[in-house]
């Protein structure tokens, strides 16, 4: 005798919701762009926070012992990679839960754990209160955001690319990338006002916090947004079609292992430039303090808004000349950049200012394509899951560690060598974009 065991699963409650909506209006790509929108801007929002607060926070609080400001900031900065080494874990065992308990259920529990682990740390006790525990618990709730993130790849944006026209696949694949300058100006903004108007002790007290409990709200809003999407008959039809469903990771692996390693290093001179621009930047600031922290604050929202045309363009340019040609041509503008990168933040203010608003406008131009050029490697049946863990690999190889390097090297060898990191990454882009052209044609 035998019997199945059937565990709770929202795939049912999906198909269901799928049913009542048969007779409604097709979702049209513009509230599945708006919801895509909602949700990559509140994951964007949450490690943005946490990185704004890696600097303005937590080597006061967590770090009092450090030898020198400089030392805490390292401090501060060692922790911020760790979300980014959980992120694999995160797809790993969330592709399990979608697999046998259905996208809602992974979404919920997914953003429940990202939103969960941001709020957690605003309730923080400092290293004065109860030692190396507070260092050990940031470091857990940072790893929690980074395996909560793994399990947020809903497929929405490959779901808005499936929709998009043959010649406007671009414009759809730049869509998703317009979180990433809103997450930070929000999270920017907060932090400006909290750090204007309240001293400073009041702002290490209890001023940071609040950004920190705005991250759970936020959260819930994208998860609403995002089951919207999830139980409409389009996400249904591509589910059934093998467009969105999750496949084992080392079966996957079997069939596009080179297209993860090559689509791993595709984008990497954006994702270097990455927290070049936006966390790098105020810790320099910060450290030497050739510029208030709410100036700069304030600049760097004005940098985000650059960014978010950037990334705009980067969809008219994509349609016109084509993904790689644009990533191609976003590697050489960040090579060039680097060239004049170290001399603008060591040049006062002004240059200061223009390093923040052409820094972000060139990362906009390359970032806007760089989730498209992931997910276009993989054949039909692999390309949710394959785009996921491409995305997880390149963001922990180019921006997990960019904070940490970037003022070790600034900090220890002089700010030259951040010119050196980024013609790294553009280096690593122009070669896997020439690789891949002899393979893939996108």
């Amino acid at each position: 005798m035998s019997s199945a065991i059937h565990h709770p699963t929202s795939s049912g409650m999906e198909r269901d919701a799928r049913r009542m909506h048969d007779d409604d209006k097709p979702l049209s790509p513009g509230s599945i762009a708006i919801g895509v929108v909602i949700g990559r801007t509140s994951e964007f929002f949450d490690f943005f926070v946490y990185g704004l607060g890696s600097i303005l926070v937590f080597p006061k609080l967590i770090f009092p012992f450090a030898s020198s400001a400089m030392a805490a900031t390292l401090m501060s900065f060692a922790l911020f990679p760790l979300a980014f080494i959980a992120r694999p874990i995160g797809s790993f065992v969330f592709m399990w839960i979608d697999r046998h308990y259905g996208r809602g259920t992974k979404l919920t529990a997914a953003l429940v754990i990202l939103g969960g682990s941001t709020a957690s740390i605003a309730f923080l006790p400092g290293y004065d209160t109860i030692g190396y525990w507070a260092v050990a618990l940031l470091a857990l709730f940072r790893l929690g955001q980074g395996f909560a993130l793994g399990g947020a790849w809903d497929g929405l944006a490959s779901l808005l690319n499936l929709s998009a026209p043959e010649n406007k696949r671009g414009w759809y694949a730049m869509i998703p990338q317009l979180g990433a300058p809103f997450g930070f100006a929000l999270a920017s903004i907060l932090f400006a006002y909290f750090v204007t108007n309240l001293s400073e002790a009041d702002f290490l007290a209890w001023g940071w916090r609040y950004p920190f409990f705005v991250a759970f709200a936020i959260n819930v809003v994208a998860l609403f947004a995002r089951l919207r999407i999830v139980a409409s008959k389009e996400f249904g039809a591509a589910m059934e079609a093998q467009e969105l469903q999750a496949r084992p990771i080392f079966e996957m692996l079997s069939k596009h292992s080179l297209d993860v390693v090559l689509g791993a290093f595709v984008p990497l001179a954006s994702f270097a430039m990455f927290h070049l621009v936006t966390i790098f930047p105020l810790s320099w600031v910060t450290l030497t303090g050739t510029q208030s922290t709410e100036q700069f604050l304030w600049m760097q929202v004005a940098g985000a808004a650059l960014g978010a045309v950037g990334i705009v363009l980067s969809g008219f340019i994509a349609d016109r000349i084509g993904r790689r040609n644009e990533l191609m041509l976003g590697a050489i503008l960040i090579a060039i950049f680097s060239f004049s990168a170290p001399f603008l933040l060591d040049a006062g203010r002004s240059g200061q200012d223009a390093y923040i608003l052409i820094g972000f406008f060139v990362l906009g131009l390359t970032f806007g394509q760089s989730s498209g050029a992931v997910s276009s490697r993989f054949t039909q049946q692999y390309r949710y899951t394959g785009a996921a863990l491409t995305s997880d690999l390149a963001w922990l190889f180019g921006a997990g560690f960019a904070p940490l390097v970037a003022l070790g090297l600034a900090s220890t060898f002089g700010i030259i060598f951040i010119g050196g990191y980024l013609i790294s990454g553009a280096i690593c882009t122009i070669a896997a974009l020439t690789l891949t052209r002899a393979t893939h044609n996108p």
